[in-house]
């Protein structure tokens, strides 16, 4: 018949057990038959299926997600260290797991094999003598071969005991057509193990069969063993079948001990090695959190900030790099600051040195604007262009020496009590002939209570007014909504036209100072840029807030905010920034 070896591989045999497959096999001829690659490969990829099948279910359950959520998960995202000891020890134990299979399959096997060329060179003594006991019997009746087979079986059990010999049965060949009969010696322990497929192969096979077997222990426990068969010879009662099952309890007790030790001597390594890991990584990266550090320290404006290099591996060379750079930062910015400090002081210098011929021209200015009714119609018409360009750079130098005291930080805020809604009320009257000629209604939505806080009247009417200019400028002809309302703490303004509007893009610059949307639209009022970069800083200077949006064809919008206690800061939003045109 041919022969069949059992299979061995890790993969059938997970628990450490030396029981082989029930294949039988001829002592003379042992061989494995594995599966063949296209037999594996269909299986492999239907496990790699269910797997990422499995997986993503995983991945979009809420325990997933709770998980991935959770603090410790977290804290192992936010740390490179941990990352990498965890992904250090899950290699490791993935390696140390890989080990101990190899260790225990390869532990296995030579146990086995060990195990079963001793059983098997046991049972082929025992069989020889056994047949050469059966022919030099003078037994004829059959109470003598029944006796003889018993003595014969009891001699077996006893002899072959210290090779781990539990049971032997003698059972008739199913081939005998002897009349002489006697009768069989069984064990109800081990009846089972002896199926059809191993008789047929000892009646066949013409030398000791064996396979492996589980014999039956305390309860459901099972212990591993070997089972060996063979055909003698009975005098006058024809061919028998005798086997004898070997136990490999004492062998499976040491693989056990074996693994138990691997086992235990694995806990300390795997307990050292993630803390190990993180140690190390900790200490790798210690430079690295100094950098981050420093580099926190340098944007927040600590320019003298400096990491200590020593040696020179590759953290040191970062350490250095990091050096030359805040040196490099440092001379830049401080080159910075002092030319703005020159560029300030220039425009600060510029407008009061301007300022006295300013005032000169203006006085002559004031004569001839109030004489220009008797001048000739060309000169009256100068004298209008005049006035108006000197209005004009009166209010450049204006801003510009605002700007300087922003600058300077010396601008002061002399606030009183007041009432936003009056004030609002007295800009929009100011604006009126403006209005009337670009044809722009204005709305003033106001309750009926008094809107009081703590304002710099000269300051606050002057953000007022160019909010108002700005929205006339851009209405289009469209209606321009003023609106008025107070919470407990703060009191607020919005300035909402439905012109031409602006993206969001031009609303996050629109407080930039020489900031304009569209440099070569033409403006009524003429404009230097710079007058919502000042109106946010007098509205800075209140504790207040100035914020800005728009939409293209729709119009912008445009909220003050005002805290109602003097040196407070606004908590509260009484007017939305945005409202739809109703």
């Amino acid at each position: 018949m041919p022969a069949q070896a059992p299979d061995r591989s890790p993969a059938s045999d997970t628990d450490s057990e030396l029981v082989q497959d029930d294949a039988v096999a001829s002592t003379s001829d042992v061989a494995s038959s594995p599966d063949t690659p296209g037999q594996k490969y269909p299986r492999l990829k239907k496990w790699v299926q269910n797997l990422h099948s499995r997986v993503r279910k995983w991945t979009n359950c809420r325990v997933y997600t709770a998980v991935y959520r959770s603090g410790p998960a977290r804290a192992v995202r936010a740390s490179l260290s941990l990352r990498s000891a965890l992904a250090i020890t899950v290699a490791a134990l993935g390696v140390i797991t890989v080990f101990g299979l190899l260790v225990s399959a390869e532990l296995k096997d030579t146990a086995f094999e060990s195990r079963r060329t001793q059983i098997l060179e046991d049972a082929a003594l025992r069989f020889t003598s056994a047949q050469v006991v059966f022919d030099q019997s003078t037994a004829s009746t059959p109470d003598q071969v029944q006796e003889a087979a018993r003595q014969v079986v009891q001699n077996i059990r006893a002899s072959a005991g210290g090779a781990g010999a539990v049971s032997v049965v003698l059972l008739r060949s199913q081939t005998s057509t002897s009349t002489f009969r006697i009768n069989q010696i069984v064990d109800a322990d081990v009846d089972a193990l002896i199926d059809t497929e191993m008789r047929d192969a000892v009646r066949n096979g013409g030398q000791a069969q064996w396979k492996s077997v589980a014999i039956p222990a305390n309860g459901d426990d099972v212990d591993p063993g070997i089972l060996v068969g063979t055909t003698v010879r009975l005098p006058r009662a024809g061919t028998h079948e005798l086997y004898i099952v070997y136990s490999l309890a004492s062998d499976q007790r040491q693989v056990n001990m074996v693994m138990r030790v691997l086992l235990v001597a694995a806990i300390p390594l795997m307990i050292a090695l993630p803390v190990g890991a993180f140690w190390m990584l900790f200490q790798l990266l210690r430079p690295v959190r100094k950098t981050a550090d420093a580099a926190k320290k340098l944007a927040a404006g600590d320019l003298d900030v400096r990491l200590d290099v020593k040696g020179s591996d590759e953290m040191a060379q970062l350490s250095g790099a990091f050096n030359l750079m805040a040196e490099s930062l440092q001379l830049k910015i401080e080159e910075y600051d002092e030319l703005s400090q020159l560029q300030q002081r220039f425009v600060s210098d510029v407008s009061h040195e301007l300022r006295t011929p300013l005032t000169t021209i203006k006085m002559a200015d004031s004569v001839i604007w109030d004489n220009r009714d008797a001048l000739p119609s060309l000169a009256k018409r100068s004298a209008e262009l005049l006035h108006d360009q000197t209005d004009r750079m009166d209010s450049l130098f204006t801003d510009l020496l605002e700007i300087s005291r922003y600058d300077a930080r010396s601008a002061d805020l002399e606030a009183e009590m007041t009432d936003l809604k009056t004030l609002v009320a007295r800009v929009i009257e100011a604006n009126t002939e403006l209005a009337y000629r670009l044809g722009v209604p204005v709305a003033l939505h106001a309750g009926e209570e008094r809107c009081a806080a703590p304002i710099d009247v000269r300051r606050i009417e002057r953000v007022l007014r160019n909010l108002l200019v700005n929205a006339l400028e851009f209405a289009e002809g469209t209606p321009v909504d003023i609106t008025v309302a107070q919470s407990q703490t703060d009191v607020a303004v919005r300035v909402r036209d439905h012109g031409t509007g602006m993206s969001e893009e031009t609303a996050s610059h629109v407080f930039d100072r020489f900031f304009r949307a569209d440099s070569s639209r033409k403006r009524t009022t003429g404009g230097t840029g710079l007058g919502l970069s000042i109106s946010a800083e007098d509205v800075a200077l209140h504790g207040g807030t100035l914020v800005a949006t728009g939409k293209i064809g729709e119009g912008a919008s445009f909220v003050m905010t005002l805290p109602k206690a003097a040196g407070g800061t606004v908590v509260s939003t009484p007017l939305e920034l945005w409202e739809e045109a109703t």
